[in-house]
């Protein structure tokens, strides 16, 4: 499609040819798809871009640029491509959003006379990775096998990635146990396998067995645990990690921020934000992306704000999380003021900010601005509405008293309403007092998660509300009945740098005799400044 553009002169062998260092660096200087053809122009009259060694720097400056139909283009004309050659254009290909063409390209090689080496194998399963093409990944194995370079480590850890990347971690052990080697980058891509599947065991019994670790080794384990909602772990594993000398990276410090996110660990959200600055370490977008959203979910809204406002440079995430923040710390009118700015800075919204946008609206009672925003969505801004944003406007018209119209919605919307939905109008239900619209909501709970005993105390809660005692002891029996029991809450402390977990009625991993010594102590105390008889 580009081949016009590129020069038909017939190569000159007595012309002059340039030092290939001075030819690399006019490559360099080259910063557009104009200054390309200039140099491809210069390049083929003077037979260049028959040198492989050229023209793969020169294919690999288009790929840089983003110029990846004009490198196909390039490489294509090339007669007889080397195995660098084809290497060069497999590894960039997936990048480029072409992982198809990489496969096929690598197929090439051998329909070419040449045999794939130990970066041919690895660039083309790096490819079905990004297909999420198992079967091709099968197929490159067993042609690493018919090479003979499946026992190559390079080959080995690519192997592994693919098919734990794919969920195929038993295949993955296999190739991982048949090399038997303490290559780091092989155990790092089993330990990464195995957190990815969820298997979090394994992934760290192997990481205690590994003769060697890198920040990659732990980065692996931290994530794992961070990414299956076991942040108590995960946090460990961090601190542990700075114990032993290992300075944490981008990706570490944002699986940490993770988890701190979910534990409410606010002072190493804290300490990561100054280690940032400590260190002089970049602070890129995603990192304070992740430090809004840290601080906004741990309570501490004017930190969030603080580095939202110290940021240079802010992508939709970035004005789409502080939304989300203000919205959930109940400041309504600062995150639609907030959109505003992001609006006049010619910052497209998406789908995931109108739902912090209708989030803030139902956080703060504004119906009406948020029945607007939920009205122009499609014609304005050009984005469809999806079940995200009916389950938002579900629950602004169920806070605002507006049941029947809530209920209209979920009957109209284009989707069938999942249980957080159904839960919006059983929770307005209960606010406001309609047992018929809590009974109705209630049967389509029960059909989409018949295990949650909390939908049956919502509905027998609104009966007891209203004195009708009957039938709320209906709802209690109704649980007994079907075996549902009401899962025991938890809450959480942080003390000296540490987090502490409580769930009712568990007090196994706590000091009991402390606990109940203080709260003795409250209680005199209590008494002795006139408050209650007793404090339970």
């Amino acid at each position: 499609m580009l081949r016009p553009f590129l020069p038909r002169s017939p190569p000159s062998p007595s012309a002059a040819s340039p030092e290939p260092p001075s030819l690399l660096s006019l490559l360099r200087r080259c910063g557009d798809l104009r200054q390309l053809r200039g140099t491809l122009g210069f390049m083929v009259p003077r037979g260049l871009d028959r040198d492989n060694f050229l023209l793969r720097h020169f294919i690999g400056r288009c790929f840089s640029l983003g110029l990846s139909d004009y490198a196909i283009a390039v490489f294509a004309r090339k007669a007889d491509p080397d195995l660098r050659l084809y290497n060069s254009v497999i590894r960039a290909l997936p990048d480029a959003g072409s992982a198809e063409m990489a496969v096929r390209l690598f197929g090439g090689i051998r329909a070419s006379g040449l045999r794939p080496d130990s970066y041919s194998l690895p660039f083309a399963l790096r490819a079905a990775v990004r297909l999420s093409a198992i079967e091709v990944g099968k197929q490159i194995h067993c042609q690493s096998v018919g090479i003979g370079l499946e026992s190559d480590a390079h080959v080995a850890t690519a192997l592994v990635r693919m098919y734990g990347s794919c969920g195929c971690v038993p295949d993955a052990r296999k190739v991982f146990d048949a090399l038997n080697t303490g290559c780091v980058a092989l155990w790092n891509a089993m330990i990464a396998g195995y957190a990815k599947a969820g298997c979090l065991e394994s992934a760290r019994e192997l990481f205690e067995r590994m003769p060697e670790r890198n920040l990659i080794s732990w980065t692996a384990v931290i994530g794992g645990y961070a990414e299956w909602s076991r942040p108590s772990e995960a946090i460990e594993a961090f601190k542990r990690m700075l114990l032993e000398g290992i300075e944490p990276d981008e990706v570490s410090m944002l699986a940490a921020l993770s988890a701190c996110a979910q534990l409410g660990a606010l002072a190493l959200g804290e300490w990561i934000n100054s280690y940032v600055d400590r260190r002089g370490l970049n602070r890129t977008v995603q990192l304070n992306n992740a430090l809004i959203d840290t601080f906004a979910k741990l309570g501490d809204i004017g930190k969030a704000l603080q580095v939202f406002e110290g940021m240079t440079e802010r992508s939709v995430v970035s004005w789409t999380t502080v939304i989300a923040g203000l919205a959930i710390h109940g400041m309504g009118r600062e995150a639609l003021q907030m959109f505003s700015r992001m609006e006049s800075a010619k910052i497209k919204p998406n789908e995931i900010t109108f739902t912090a946008v209708l989030s803030a609206c139902s956080h703060s009672g504004m119906a009406k601005l948020g029945r607007g925003f939920f009205t122009v969505m499609p014609s304005r801004y050009g984005i469809d509405l999806k079940i995200e944003q009916y389950g938002c406007m579900v629950d602004l018209l169920g806070r605002g008293g507006y049941l029947q119209e809530a209920e209209q919605l979920v009957k109209s919307m284009p989707f069938e309403a999942n249980a957080a939905i159904w839960g919006s109008l059983l929770a307005a239900s209960n606010i406001y007092g309609d047992p018929d619209l809590g009974e109705r909501a209630l049967q389509q709970l029960m059909r989409l998660e018949p295990e949650n005993s909390g939908n049956f105390s919502l509905l027998s809660n609104i009966y007891a509300g209203l004195g009708r005692w009957n039938e709320s002891g209906s709802i209690r029996k109704a649980m007994r009945t079907i075996c549902t029991e009401k899962m025991p809450g938890k809450s959480s402390i942080e003390l000296n740098n540490q987090v502490h977990e409580f769930a009712a009625e568990d007090w196994s991993n706590h000091p009991v005799d402390v606990i109940n010594e203080v709260l003795h102590a409250i209680n005199g105390q209590m008494r002795a400044d006139g408050g209650p008889d007793e404090f339970t």
